[in-house]
């Protein structure tokens, strides 16, 4: 939730979002994976990445560690969370400095000299000191992008969750461009689209464009007590858990409280729906029938109905319809079936509702292959660098470790049953973590920032990074856990994200 500073990065240097066909990974000889638990989160990507194994491309994982990469890759680094920038930077260095960036690809490009200056201003010595990466092992990322053509960038999602997420995602993409690895077959830079795009949205539109106030998830909470003329006086939730998965909850559940009436829709009582005044049960999307896009792949799927809901849940097309009939004057909306029928009326889309529900999905006409020819979506058809390479702080003195919270492997964000729910919540800090030496663990213990304290358990865990602390995100507040009570509110360098990643903590005991 809250992520949006690498799609932004996506749309700043491309002109759009686009990426290759997740199967083009296949005909990868090289795959550099930077951040992403395949053992967590994309297991249709994960398998995809094993058969490329098996058909012989050489896979490295650039982490901070703390997640199972020994069955997904050939080889690990593991870096100081946050500085993947300066990684990707001294790799292009090398390039510049052995002459082989390519004078054809630079001419698809717009201020690449103000770019090669700016990296040849950094030494390698002070780029690689940042992340606490040694020469040789800068030298072999180096050694895949120049020899194991063409190489596949996967880019996980954590990367966007720091102060600097964006720009972490730019230097990568322009490590992938200026490596020869963009628009070619093999190649590419993976994050994640919306296949949403390619279904036609119209329906909606006109309601986007009248003008309204709007309020950034990462800083919801202080933004909803600051409202004023007029003060919000309604919220509507709609299957998003927002105190328990925004930065700064308790700040979230004052704003809440402030408001006159709340309705959540949700199938879970989680610490958003303990906030309401009204609780809609929403299904779940096994249970009830759907188009849907995607975050990674070009296929529009027809969801069927698995299982029936249980008691009065209801989808939200049914929820909307029963409202708007009680509206004075009453909103009428079109039935499903013609709902279905508007959105596969796309360009993109070569299909019917027939066609799609028989078939189950339907992959766009896009091209397979981003960005052919090293024609981007920009008016002059050009690639843009990023001119700016911010350094990455110190940890504060009384703060000193690094707060990741990573993805959970059995559940999605929140939607945890509260008997899987384990109190006191378990992190897990590196063997080498200097907060060990100053912690009794019979006693109890408390993870602390500025915001507040939790109580949790510490275990460690060997190949953790070790000014880090590992928290399995997504566990409510009323069962003890949610760690985002001690997150500050800040956003990311850009298209206002969370920054989740830049909170420093402690831990002490009591």
């Amino acid at each position: 939730m809250c992520d949006a500073a690498g799609f932004m990065a996506y749309i700043r240097d491309f002109g759009s979002r686009r990426n290759h066909d997740i199967n083009d990974l296949l005909n990868a000889a090289g795959i550099v994976n930077w951040g992403k638990d395949l053992s967590r989160s994309s297991i249709h990507t994960a398998a995809i990445i094993r058969q490329a194994r098996k058909r012989g491309a050489r896979v490295l994982t650039i982490s901070p560690g703390g997640d199972d990469h020994h069955s997904f890759s050939d080889e690990h680094l593991r870096i100081r969370p946050g500085t993947d920038r300066h990684l990707a930077a001294a790799v292009i260095r090398l390039f510049a400095e052995k002459n082989l960036i390519s004078p054809e690809i630079l001419a698809h490009t717009k201020n690449a000299d103000k770019f090669i200056s700016l990296i040849l201003s950094q030494s390698l010595e002070d780029l690689l000191a940042t992340c606490e990466i040694s020469v040789e092992k800068a030298k072999r990322v180096f050694e895949i992008y120049a020899s194991h053509k063409p190489v596949a960038t996967v880019v996980g999602g954590g990367l966007q969750r720091y102060r600097y997420g964006g720009e972490n995602v730019r230097f990568i993409n322009a490590l992938a461009l200026l490596s020869g690895n963009i628009g070619i077959t093999g190649g590419g830079s993976y994050f994640q689209m919306h296949s949403y795009r390619n279904l036609n949205l119209n329906l909606i539109e006109h309601h986007r464009r009248k003008p309204r106030r709007s309020f950034p998830i990462p800083t919801i909470g202080k933004d909803l007590l600051a409202a004023k003329d007029p003060v919000v006086k309604i919220i509507w939730v709609n299957c998003m858990n927002v105190v328990n998965q925004a930065p700064d909850s308790r700040n979230i559940m004052r704003a809440f409280e402030g408001v006159d009436f709340k309705v959540v829709v949700d199938a879970f009582w989680n610490d958003t729906a303990r906030q309401a005044d009204l609780v809609l049960p929403a299904k779940l999307m096994l249970e009830q029938e759907d188009i849907i896009g995607s975050f990674l792949h070009e296929y529009v799927q027809f969801v069927t109905p698995v299982m029936e809901a249980p008691g009065s849940a209801r989808d939200d097309y049914w929820i909307l319809a029963e409202i708007g009939k009680r509206l004075d004057p009453p909103i009428v909306m079109p039935d499903k079936e013609t709902c279905f029928r508007a959105v596969l009326d796309s360009s993109y889309l070569d299909t019917s509702l027939e066609k799609l529900h028989a078939q189950g999905c339907v992959r766009s006409n896009r091209p397979p292959v981003a960005y052919e020819n090293l024609r981007f979506d920009h008016r002059d058809r050009k690639y843009r660098f990023p001119l700016v390479l911010h350094a990455e702080p110190l940890p504060p003195p009384e703060f000193p470790l690094r707060l990741l919270t990573l993805v959970r492997r059995k559940a999605q964000h929140s939607q945890i049953l509260p008997e899987q729910q384990k109190q006191p919540p378990h992190v897990w800090v590196s063997p080498d973590c200097p907060a060990l030496a100053r912690l009794d663990l019979k006693k109890e213990i408390y993870l602390v920032s500025p915001r507040g304290q939790l109580k949790v358990s510490v275990h460690a865990l060997p190949g953790l990074y070790p000014g880090a602390v590992l928290y399995r995100r997504g566990d409510w507040i009323h069962q003890g856990g949610g760690v985002n009570q001690l997150i500050d509110a800040t956003l990311t360098d850009m298209g206002s994200g969370a920054a989740f990643y830049s909170q420093y903590v402690r831990l002490e005991n009591a």
